[in-house]
């Protein structure tokens, strides 16, 4: 199993550090126009690479992984239902900017992340970088949940005028969903668990950088 976890996290790394250097390479080439092409030119391959994500839920179910599960499975499901229903369903938000900002916060966070994954799956700790696992993800993950709702608002007036995912159910029923109402009550559930996520991040962080594990972890 442990070869297993080691082998899907550098899929997971190779996938997100090849996103992060196309964005970067992108815009020193391009400047601001590579800004608004962003899922055009990268969002297949993040697509892919949150897809693959979802595995990491299954891993704390059956018990390979240790982390908690509400906290992961909150951070999943935002990008999944951002990803592939906001984004992904409205065209016209797709080349907004803000699109760009959630690509480059979330591959941020994720190559810091695989990264410590891979090294801690074979037994190798560096402090520095087991600072910035432990460290980055509490001031950027609070940003990324108020772009991921930046984009949400940017998406309701696209969902209101074409109707996606509304239902009105024909006569005899009376039963209907608005889909933009939808959005709006998923706001208060997102930022609600932003609250829990960013508890258990400080939770996570004193237990890896605690004075007792930072000296473990320097002997």
């Amino acid at each position: 199993m442990n070869i297993y976890l080691f082998v899907y996290d550098l899929m997971q790394f190779c996938g997100h550090s090849w996103i992060f250097t196309n964005m970067i390479i992108r815009f020193m080439t391009f400047g601001k126009d590579s800004l608004a092409d962003t899922f055009y030119s990268i969002g297949l391959v993040m697509r892919l690479c949150q897809l693959l994500s979802v595995l990491e839920i299954l891993h704390i179910l059956i018990g390979i992984d240790k982390s908690r599960f509400l906290p992961r499975f909150l951070q999943i499901t935002e990008r999944i239902i951002v990803l592939f229903v906001v984004i992904n369903s409205q065209e016209e938000v797709q080349g907004k900017y803000v699109v760009c900002v959630l690509f480059f916060l979330w591959n941020l966070l994720d190559v810091v992340r695989y990264t410590y994954n891979m090294l801690a799956r074979m037994g190798i700790y560096y402090l520095p970088l087991t600072w910035l696992n432990f460290s980055l993800c509490i001031p950027l993950y609070p940003l990324s949940v108020l772009a991921k709702g930046f984009a949400i608002g940017v998406s309701l007036p696209y969902f209101e005028s074409f109707g996606t995912y509304s239902i009105k159910l024909p006569f005899p029923f009376t039963f209907s969903i608005y889909f933009p109402y939808v959005l709006k009550m998923y706001l208060l559930v997102l930022f609600t668990g932003m609250c829990f996520v960013i508890q258990n991040l400080f939770h996570e962080r004193m237990a890896h950088l605690g004075t007792g594990n930072i000296k473990n972890k320097r002997s």
